[in-house]
């Protein structure tokens, strides 16, 4: 049987699953959720661990996990008060199909390198007039 997926087994991915695919797999947000994974985190950790990330991206990134039931804001009764992102029993659900997802990367990247490197040399031989 080919490498293919099935009839039968096609996904539809279209609003509102690619919306949510979109926000929950984007660059900051599997950053996010890798920290998370390990242990909850403070804003400020999550920057810390995430040096390139800015705070306005971050901000945005943790109000979509937020809002997609993925992560929790806790407010913290400390003294001054403060906020810790943990991610919720859903969010964890998502560890699995990220880490095959990336174990798939891992398998396959020499091959996706040789392809770039052959694609990038075809485009370099191409005429763009």
């Amino acid at each position: 049987m080919p490498d293919t997926i099935a009839a039968s087994h096609r996904l539809d991915i279209s609003a509102p699953h690619r919306e949510l695919l979109d926000q929950v797999l984007d660059k900051w947000s599997l950053q996010v959720l890798n920290e998370l994974c390990e242990a909850p985190a403070r804003f400020s950790e999550l920057r810390r661990a995430i040096p390139a990330v800015t705070q306005k991206s971050l901000t945005a990134t943790l109000r979509r996990l937020e809002r997609n039931g993925i992560v929790d804001r806790i407010v913290l009764r400390t003294r001054p008060l403060a906020i810790e992102y943990r991610i919720t029993p859903l969010g964890k659900t998502l560890r699995p199909p990220i880490d095959e997802l990336l174990a798939w990367a891992d398998t396959h990247m020499p091959a996706i390198e040789r392809a770039r490197v052959r694609f990038d040399e075809e485009a370099e031989g191409e005429d763009v007039t």
